[in-house]
């Protein structure tokens, strides 16, 4: 996925199966912006308007689109900011948010899109790069990067499964062709799926909804994945998720949450359309039940005691399928 792959390739899959078009949102961190500094370049680039907002985070709204949020991903900062308030905010929050420039990243989070729509974000990237948007490469110790929540076709087994299988088959070679940054690699916040997980899961040719839900709870009982599934199982069973998961922040949606690529936002040949394509392999091999089923196969005889599978291996093996597949 180079830099300037910017045009946003459209999967096999494009309407769910009431046959409405799926959506996909988008999460967009950086540095170098302060809040103000961001909601110009979103005014400029997207027409927005500004409905409501503290020290700390805008809601913005822009016809044909919709309701976007820019945010200090700052939690903390966030809470305080909310409590100030009024007609005077105090100093000591308006000095953090100057702090934030350098220090904590800015967040826009997008409304879900048609998936046939997504190039109407690219002013907006445009906007920011112009306005001095800095992206991963720019801070040795922040792990910040682009959310995608692609919708899922459909709230059954068959079609979590497929996706499921898909993304675990391909994550090493995702990690390797977005060359995700070292300080995102090692933070806890886009793990890959344990082998151990990827086993389970290519073992099983058809599991069921329960079988999924236990699996996926019992190895992976966080948000911190690099495909985070807990709020499309929030949307079908959330009382399920609640008592594996404690934690407030998920929020239930029929959507993936993929967390993966990094934010070049800075780099002048960049778009969404770069994380978006790495996501669109997944979509592509998510709709072939023979090539899953073949290459799960695969995985599986690859394993070996103690070992493990090869990843530099297996990276070889699905860029070959990747190759062969006509979707390089």
């Amino acid at each position: 996925m180079n830099a300037g792959d910017n045009s946003f390739k459209t999967p096999s899959i494009v309407r769910r199966g009431d046959g409405e078009v799926r959506l996909v949102g988008f999460e967009l961190e950086f540095t170098g912006l302060t809040l103000e500094q961001t909601v110009a370049a979103l005014q400029t680039a997207l027409g927005a308007q500004v409905i409501s907002g503290s020290a700390a985070e805008k809601k913005l709204h822009v016809d044909s689109l919709g309701k976007f949020s820019v945010e200090v991903d700052w939690d903390y900062f966030k809470r305080q900011a909310a409590q100030q308030q009024g007609e005077e905010e105090d100093e000591w929050v308006q000095l953090l948010g100057q702090a934030a420039k350098l220090l904590v990243p800015m967040e826009v989070v997008c409304p879900p899109l048609p998936i046939t729509s997504l190039t109407a974000l690219d002013p907006m990237v445009v906007a920011l790069r112009d306005a001095g948007a800095q992206g991963t490469e720019d801070s040795p110790i922040a792990a910040y990067g682009v959310h995608i929540n692609p919708e899922i076709p459909s709230l059954d087994a068959a079609a979590i499964a497929a996706y499921l299988k898909a993304f675990s088959l391909l994550q090493w070679w995702l990690v390797e062709r977005l060359q995700v940054d070292m300080t995102r690699r090692i933070s806890p916040y886009i793990d890959l799926y344990p082998e151990s997980y990827v086993r389970q899961l290519l073992s099983d040719p058809a599991p069921n909804l329960d079988r999924l839900f236990i699996d996926y709870l019992a190895y992976n009982p966080t948000r911190n994945r690099a495909l985070d599934m807990l709020p499309l199982l929030m949307e079908i069973d959330g009382e399920r998720v609640r008592r594996a998961v404690d934690d407030e922040r998920i929020q239930a949606r029929p959507t993936f949450h993929y967390r993966l690529p990094n934010s070049l936002i800075d780099r002048p040949d960049w778009s969404l359309a770069v994380p978006w394509n790495s996501w669109w392999v997944v979509e592509e091999l998510a709709c072939r039940p023979d090539d899953i089923e073949r290459l799960s196969a695969a995985y599986l005889d690859a394993w070996r005691p103690l070992l493990g599978v090869s990843r530099h291996d297996w990276i070889e093996t699905m860029e070959q399928w990747i190759q062969d597949s006509g979707l390089a």
